[in-house]
């Protein structure tokens, strides 16, 4: 007995760690790691993308848990890039924007939580994302956002890529040379960032500082491939403002994405307004889960639908049909039974006048 209880402590232990050894790296929009052997986890990323079929705009925020002090991500982008410090208040406007609407529904007969089913009369509601003589590496620039501490690259080799970016602390897994061959064959350019919170000692944690890129590009891509190296299912938020309401040509390995806002907002001033420009522009809200993340097989390419169709998601709530505070079932019943009641007693009258004799009083 002693001996099996070791082992099961054993087990735990060795489990534990692993964990600790074999950090859960965690993607976004990129790739995000953490320090020495800490853990870190992306639980969703949320991102703002405006583009205007010459440049494109991404403000992404990641919401993270674990007990990494530090971590660095790196995103490929199409074009040569500008970074700066996001508004944390965008999401906050754009989360007021695309809020579902509340809708009641009334229902006639008793559910399971309404009397006489249910000893109180509680109404049932519904539960309610260079050429080919440059260098193997090359700074763009590098500056420091904030707690971040930015560098813009460009690269010809993904070995040189991870040899310099680990040269320059940035700790990376060693699949990373191989998942970036694709996006340098391409000739894209590179975002690497270090960040840290504000106080000495404390965990990255709850939602990071957003970070605007800004680069050229004709066509809307949302770069999302390196997000295959996550160890964890995927949360994607994705919020698009353009001319047209958009949608992902595929699903590149997660679920299929689910629109939860589709409209023409008029934003007229506050962070929304700053990035969207002047006069009014289509925003599609996009939600998609990736549960199996190392099935992502592209980036999200976006294209305009055939439709301006708007859209806003609906939370019904349901509720029993009443007169003041007596449900209408009841009432119609004891209608109908009055009606019944009355009816027989009728037929008994006319039935009990027939069959008096006659000279009878």
């Amino acid at each position: 007995m002693k001996r099996r209880i070791l082992a099961l402590l054993f087990a735990l232990l060795a489990t534990q760690v692993g964990a600790l050894v074999n950090p859960a790296y965690a993607c976004g929009c990129g790739a995000m790691i953490p320090d020495g052997q800490s853990r870190l986890g992306v639980d969703r990323e949320t991102s703002v993308v405006r583009w205007d079929g010459r440049t494109e705009q991404i403000v992404m925020r990641f919401t993270v848990r674990g007990d990494a002090q530090r971590a660095a991500w790196i995103m490929p982008v199409p074009g040569r890039a500008t970074v700066e410090l996001g508004d944390g208040k965008l999401f906050d406007e754009l989360g007021r924007l695309t809020r579902p609407e509340h809708r009641t529904r009334s229902y006639f007969w008793p559910r399971e939580r309404d009397w006489p089913f249910s000893p109180d009369r509680r109404n049932g509601v519904g539960d309610a994302a260079p050429g080919a003589a440059a260098p193997p590496v090359g700074v763009v620039g590098r500056e420091q956002l904030g707690d971040f501490d930015v560098a813009r690259l460009t690269a010809t080799d993904p070995d040189a890529l991870k040899n310099w970016l680990e040269s320059n602390g940035f700790t990376l897994p060693d699949r990373l040379a191989t998942e970036v061959r694709p996006y340098v064959d391409q000739r894209w350019e590179y975002v690497a960032v270090r960040l840290a919170p504000r106080g000495q000692g404390k965990p990255l944690r709850g939602d990071l500082d957003p970070l605007r890129i800004r680069f050229e590009s004709d066509r809307l891509v949302y770069p999302m491939r390196l997000s295959r190296m996550a160890k964890t299912p995927q949360s994607l938020g994705l919020y698009v403002l353009a001319d047209h309401r958009m949608e992902p040509a595929t699903a590149i390995g997660g679920s299929t994405p689910e629109v939860t806002f589709a409209g023409t907002v008029h934003p007229e001033n506050g962070p929304l307004a700053e990035l969207a420009g002047a006069g009014p522009v289509f925003l599609t809200a996009i939600d998609q889960e990736f549960p199996e993340p190392g099935r992502i097989d592209a980036d999200h390419e976006l294209r305009a639908t055939a439709e301006d169709t708007s859209y806003r998601r609906a939370i019904y709530h349901d509720k029993l049909l009443v007169v003041g505070d007596v449900p209408v079932w009841l009432l119609t019943l004891g209608a109908a039974a009055v009606a019944l009641t009355t009816s027989a007693v009728a037929v008994l009258r006319i039935r009990g006048r027939r069959q008096r004799p006659a000279g009878a009083v």
